[in-house]
């Protein structure tokens, strides 16, 4: 659905967010960033957006590395804040040193500036945000704006319907492409229930 489209052009910006700290949306950003990658023609960027609590840079291996807040804060080179990864078509750009106005930076116009600066250098390069939680953040909802699309992470259990609803409303409902329902655990009836089909038919014993 992000590639390929059923109509219109391919988003060049897509970010990543959940309605509450601890969905895994950061892991699913990372693993995006990852499949595009693989891809035959896309090359992909993440961002880490999140200056409150940023996880990408660990989780590409990346420590104390300058990064979204010098660029926005002390206005660095956006080049030289891109990072390689283990990947040829993948790179990364950390959140940087923990800023005491991440809220301002982040709905800044150099922000959002700097967004269009970087779909510009490249045709086939795909933007993925990694955005603070939702109803954490008051500047996320001002980044859903400034992308392409946005995909959801639900984590099982942990955001309730009406939450997920207002964070949906908000950001709008023609801006979501997908949503990602993380977590799933199965109860016994569940289990049960998944169990029939035909791959363990044959492997019943009734009697």
């Amino acid at each position: 659905m992000i590639l390929h489209p059923e109509s219109g052009e391919p988003p060049r910006s897509v970010m990543v967010v959940s309605c509450d700290p601890q969905e895994g949306k950061s892991f699913v950003c990372a693993n995006l960033g990852v499949s595009f990658a693989h891809s035959v023609k896309e090359q992909a960027l993440v961002i880490d957006c999140d200056l409150r609590r940023p996880s990408l840079q660990s989780l590409f291996g990346l420590k104390h590395a300058r990064g979204l807040t010098e660029y926005l804060r002390d206005g660095d080179n956006i080049s030289d804040m891109i990072y390689a990864t283990g990947l040829p078509k993948l790179s990364i750009i950390p959140s940087g040193s923990p800023p005491d106005n991440p809220s301002e930076l982040l709905s800044s116009d150099r922000m959002s500036a700097m967004l269009d600066e970087l779909a510009d250098m490249a045709d086939n390069r795909l933007l993925v945000l990694d955005s603070p939680p939702f109803h954490v953040a008051a500047e996320t909802l001002v980044l859903s704006q400034l992308v392409d699309k946005v995909v959801l992470v639900v984590r099982w259990g942990k955001s309730g319907r009406e939450n997920i609803k207002k964070m949906v409303d908000r950001i709008g409902r023609e801006k979501i492409i997908g949503v990602v329902f993380n977590a799933f655990e199965f109860n016994i009836l569940d289990k049960k229930i998944q169990g029939v089909g035909y791959h363990n038919y044959y492997a019943e014993e009734y009697y």
